[in-house]
């Protein structure tokens, strides 16, 4: 693993507490607040403020992470489409919110949740923020199931 710092978006979105996996170039953590089940933050670590400065090696890393979220996320939530958006407006570390949508609500180790905005753009305003021993369960779930495909 590339020897980066722990960057300020990480910290943000609970790393180490909730990370799912990381690699050398990327972090993936579940977000606090669930927009849809299966809300997850996307983190680069590398020390870059915009999405041209990541290394090649960064860039070659980030299409197994993606086809590994989504593979994750398919078997977690079985979502209808996935939203992957750069918004980089409060937190200056690359990252994107990954949100899977699904028409009406999924449920997932004890976490109900509605996608409101479905099939609009994603209702940011309308999250669940669920308590910390459900994200703990979403977490470990997910882990496993990282490591299972």
């Amino acid at each position: 693993m590339i020897p980066y710092p722990v960057n300020d978006t990480m910290r943000k979105f609970g790393y180490p507490d909730n990370s799912i996996s990381e690699s050398g170039h990327w972090v993936v953590l579940i977000r606090p607040e669930q927009v849809t089940l299966g809300s997850l933050v996307l983190v680069c670590r590398e020390p870059v403020a915009a999405f041209a400065e990541i290394s090649e090696g960064g860039f070659a890393e980030l299409r197994p992470v993606i086809q590994k979220i989504e593979t994750v996320l398919r078997a977690a939530i079985d979502y209808q489409k996935i939203n992957y958006l750069m918004l980089m407006m409060l937190d200056s570390d690359v990252h994107f919110h990954v949100f899977p949508r699904y028409e009406g609500k999924r449920n997932l180790h004890g976490l109900s949740v509605s996608d409101a905005g479905w099939p609009g753009q994603p209702r940011l305003d309308q999250a669940v923020t669920p308590d910390k021993d459900t994200v703990a369960s979403l977490v470990a779930g997910l882990r496993r199931l990282w490591l299972e495909n």
